[in-house]
């Protein structure tokens, strides 16, 4: 998450284990989330972050009805990249819905459980190159 409604708000990387806290943010029309320490900065996360909710995770569309999913865990992903101005972030629960988390209630707490695996470029050349090297070599033999 950084969708792009908060590019004007101070922002930095999740952290594992840390709490954070579903939130509107000063001078944008958008919900994110935000350090449960420093409410005004962004955490921005990660496709395939997980959540751990503390409670069952509630939503609305902000004019006319809340619902509530009976669900605490969900993983962080992107929806319709696709289509421009408009928010992409999401949460996906793991009965195959997705939230968008700009209609995430206020005030919801979630521990970071996990963030996805990365590599850079150069790890996996590396990765790749002591595989190679762990190859076993064939010697031809003459016969005869």
């Amino acid at each position: 998450m950084c969708d792009y409604s908060l590019h004007a708000v101070a922002s930095r990387p999740a952290e594992v284990g840390e709490t954070i806290v579903t939130t509107n943010f000063r001078g944008t029309s958008t919900r994110g989330f935000a350090s449960a320490a420093d409410p005004s900065v962004a955490v921005c996360l990660l496709p395939g972050t997980e959540l751990a909710f503390a409670d069952d995770v509630r939503y609305d569309n902000r004019w006319i009805w809340t619902r509530t999913i009976n669900s605490r865990v969900g993983k962080f992903g992107k929806i319709d990249p696709h289509v421009p101005d408009r928010h992409h972030d999401a949460i996906e629960f793991p009965d195959g819905k997705f939230v968008l988390v700009t209609q995430l209630v206020e005030g919801q707490r979630a521990t970071v459980l996990q963030l996805p695996v990365t590599q850079s470029v150069i790890e996996r050349e590396h990765k790749a190159q002591i595989i190679a090297e762990r190859q076993p070599t064939v010697t031809h033999l003459p016969i005869g």
